[in-house]
């Protein structure tokens, strides 16, 4: 059994306060807490710990940055793709068509908006299908032009 020497020490009532909260969630004693507090106050390497975790922390957030980085750049080629297709296959009306083309067209924008707060609602997003679609398959290429419609 190791002794122990008993000192006192005054703390601030409000750092005593997150002494005892961090204690009884841990479930251990408050001199442990502070016993383990100033063992790593002296210890020499504190702030190369402190320099590790921040660096793999950082390095974390890279990663997902860079993740970020690939989805928005497939989320622009996919609407460009989007926009040059509907473009370029979507004639021109005769203006008696029109008013019924704009009632069809926010219809389709209704049935569209709840389409998609039911797919946000599940958490499947669009870019997990297209990487599980892409590895089922083998991750072929895609093709320019061929797959494009255009």
């Amino acid at each position: 059994m190791t002794r122990r020497t008993r000192m006192n020490v005054y703390f601030d009532p409000a750092l005593l306060g997150q002494v005892e909260a961090l204690a009884l969630r841990r479930n251990v004693s408050k001199s442990a807490v502070i016993e383990a507090a100033v063992a790593s106050f002296l210890s020499g390497d504190t702030s190369e710990r402190m320099e590790a975790a921040l660096s793999r922390r950082l390095d974390r957030l890279g990663r997902q940055v860079e993740g970020l980085d690939e989805d928005l750049a497939v989320l622009g080629e996919t609407l460009s793709l989007f926009i040059r297709f509907w473009m370029t296959v979507t004639p021109p009306l005769p203006e008696a068509a029109r008013d019924a083309a704009r009632a069809k067209g926010a219809e389709r924008f209704e049935g569209f908006l709840q389409s998609l707060g039911r797919k946000l609602a599940t958490g499947d997003r669009f870019l997990r299908e297209v990487s599980r679609d892409r590895t089922a398959e083998g991750g072929a290429d895609v093709v320019p032009g061929k797959d494009e419609g255009v």
